[in-house]
């Protein structure tokens, strides 16, 4: 039987700017089951960097309810969020986010600190996931080193290194030239293919075609929550 990892009960989102109300989000009701691969895409604005951030915890639904692997994400405290986020969920940003004087064993040991792991076990934990996206070369290497592709596989291995349920990727090939952001993506086929879950925001329809399920949203709605019929295959794949 499939197991549900992500439940959205609409959940909506609002903030106010003065005496405006913004309505990022409104009556969002979606199912996410664990080892899918699933695009979020819209327009700036269409309110799917709001729902990344409350998937991953990051942020909380004005109304709504929101459950992540069955547990009601509502009402915990923040210390029990930050434990949710290190736990359950890894993070990888257009931006990379790597501490610029930590080496790469360092930014991907980093969430194995705040989980209580001894430093031996931290090194070695964080080289076996370098190998595991091809960086195991580059593990001395700071981020100013590295190239911009390194250093998103960097990111993905900080990502990857807790076993997250669910990896959240925010425009991760943003910053990328064409050829890179599709190595990156190659990796994140890889990862699936090995069951993680993946959830990608993107406003590239070349993109989100990698995903096997496309949500679109728009003015804070689901426009649509579809199979991705064409699945497309990374280039290098191809070459």
């Amino acid at each position: 039987m499939t197991k549900r990892i992500i439940h959205t009960e609409n959940i909506s989102r609002n903030y106010k700017m003065g005496s405006e109300v913004i309505h990022a989000l409104r009556s969002v009701s979606i199912n996410i089951n664990k080892g899918e691969y699933v695009a979020f895409m819209g327009p700036s604005g269409s309110g799917k960097s709001t729902l990344m951030n409350i998937i991953g915890c990051l942020d909380t639904p004005s109304g709504g309810k929101y459950e992540l692997n069955g547990n009601d994400v509502g009402g915990l405290s923040e210390n029990e969020l930050a434990e949710i986020r290190n736990k359950e969920i890894g993070f990888v940003f257009q931006t990379f986010n790597l501490l610029p004087r930590a080496t790469a064993l360092e930014n991907v040991a980093l969430p194995l600190i705040y989980a209580g792991y001894r430093k031996m076990a931290r090194e070695e934990k964080a080289m076996k996931t370098l190998e595991d996206v091809g960086l195991g070369d580059r593990a001395s290497h700071k981020p100013n080193e590295l190239s911009g592709g390194q250093r998103q596989r960097v990111a993905i291995a900080r990502a990857l290194v807790n076993d997250p349920s669910i990896i959240l990727a925010d425009e991760p090939t943003g910053n990328l030239d064409s050829k890179t952001s599709y190595d990156i993506m190659n990796v994140f086929q890889e990862l699936h293919d090995h069951g993680n879950t993946i959830i990608m925001v993107t406003h590239e329809d070349d993109i989100a075609h990698f995903a096997h399920r496309i949500i679109r949203l728009k003015d804070g709605e689901v426009e649509s929550d579809q199979a991705n019929k064409e699945i497309v295959k990374p280039l290098s794949e191809n070459r």
